[in-house]
């Protein structure tokens, strides 16, 4: 399924991304170009990497992550 339909990103490439360590969605966005332009897939594209990664995609530096 096109998750970002801006940038052709499908589901199967966030999970991809998520299994060679892709973990914040600004980081996704920059290996992938998903949510980059009109945003609209930036939920849907967290939540997939959330699910894939088994934890929260937030866009924290590590130290206040780990904190």
């Amino acid at each position: 399924m096109y998750v970002c339909i801006c940038n052709a990103v499908t589901n199967r490439a966030i999970r991809e991304a998520a299994s060679n360590g892709v973990r914040t969605l600004s980081e996704l966005s920059r290996r992938t170009g998903c949510g980059d332009c009109c945003g609209n897939c930036a939920e849907l594209a967290s939540e997939i990497l959330e699910r894939a990664t088994g934890a929260r995609a937030l866009d924290l530096p590590l130290i206040a992550a780990a904190a």
